[in-house]
């Protein structure tokens, strides 16, 4: 039982883990890209 669990967990939490990784650095790119559109205008004029 306890092989079942530490299977579990290794084939699914890797898996979870790097999609979290990627999420953030996802996000931290995201709000760069939503700044830049922000400050568009200014810059246009």
């Amino acid at each position: 039982m306890e092989e079942t669990w530490l299977s579990l967990i290794t084939d699914i939490g890797f898996p979870i883990a790097v999609t979290f990784y990627l999420l953030h650095r996802v996000e931290n790119k995201l709000n760069t890209l939503i700044e830049s559109i922000l400050s568009l205008p200014e810059k246009l004029k």
